[in-house]
């Protein structure tokens, strides 16, 4: 087990650096340019701007540039923005517990409702419970969720008048009122988030269960004399997750870059609309900072996904 580990480490830090490279090179041969905001500005004559791009490191060649950011990275210095002019590592520091409380609960919610739906719309197959379930599913699924967000704000914002349809990111939970205020303001956010995450493991989850429930040793479970509730449970479902197991951690690291469509919706401060914003304003560090952690993110939930195997199949042998 620890030999895998180590050779998977070894084998993940060429990946990021590849990554990395591959992430530098197209921001910085990317079309636009950082310093185009001063451009139009009469005030600031080019000699300056001249300053200001050598300040910023923007004069030096690629490979030079490249090695500097590797560096400062691994320090924990992600560099400047280059329209706020605040560190990277603080901007998205301000965005992060939006984004966990927001992308974080609708991924944790549907998670938990995922599993036990595609477990009762599998058992139920071909009745009223199994269609219903399953056209919830397609409508989850098949809706984007900037529809599914907009018909939210027109039924419960401007209709119904139940819930702020913008959300407010200077609110500070304090007393209890100010509480509820945060949670009525987060509610169609993450329910919009909450209802395709949940379509979208149901259904892979349904059809684990149904290639499965057939299986030999589904049927010797049940010669056994054990009951249908522990051959769901420590038969059926164990194996029916593996794959399962393999896409949460691959969509782990999404909850950290955020929902780019259903924040700039809801106007949610969160890491997704931070990004957006960065890529129209050619904000090159803040975009490889969120870019490059999401990839080293990838690779560790990965690597949590290869170690959940063992646990969940005793059949997964760790090899060299």
């Amino acid at each position: 087990m620890n030999k895998y580990l180590i050779n998977r480490l070894l084998v993940a830090i060429p990946t990021l650096i590849a990554i990395s490279l591959v992430i530098f090179t197209i921001l910085a041969l990317a079309p636009g340019d950082p310093m185009g905001e001063f451009a139009l500005n009469p005030s600031i004559t080019a000699e300056v701007r001249e300053n200001i791009k050598r300040s910023l490191g923007l004069d030096q060649p690629i490979h030079i540039r490249y090695i500097k950011w590797v560096i400062a990275f691994v320090r924990g210095d992600m560099g400047y923005s280059f329209t706020s002019r605040s560190p990277v590592i603080d901007l998205i520091l301000q965005r992060l517990p939006t984004t966990l409380w927001v992308v974080g609960a609708a991924y944790l919610i549907g998670a938990i409702l995922a599993i036990p739906l595609g477990v009762i719309s599998a058992l139920k197959r071909h009745t009223v419970i199994d269609h219903v379930l399953t056209t919830l599913v397609f409508f989850g699924f098949s809706l984007p969720t900037f529809f599914t967000g907009l018909l939210f704000i027109i039924i419960f914002s401007i209709q119904l008048k139940w819930l702020p349809f913008i959300y407010n990111s200077t609110l500070q939970v304090k007393d209890w009122q100010s509480f509820i205020a945060q949670i009525q303001q987060s509610i169609m956010p993450i329910s919009v988030l909450a209802l395709w995450q949940t379509a979208m493991l149901m259904r892979f989850v349904r059809s684990e269960i149904l290639e499965n429930i057939h299986q030999d040793y589904v049927r010797t479970a049940y010669a056994k004399g054990l009951s249908k509730f522990v051959v769901i449970r420590r038969h059926i479902l164990r194996n029916a997750l593996i794959p399962v197991v393999t896409l949460i951690a691959l969509d782990i690291p999404s909850v950290f870059t955020g929902a780019l469509v259903t924040e700039k919706v809801f106007r949610v401060p969160g890491i997704g609309a931070l990004l957006i914003d960065s890529i129209y304003k050619n904000d090159t560090p803040v975009v490889m900072a969120i870019t490059f952690i999401y990839a080293i993110l990838i690779v560790i939930f990965n690597l949590v996904a290869d170690i959940l195997y063992g646990f969940l199949d005793p059949r997964v042998k760790y090899t060299k």
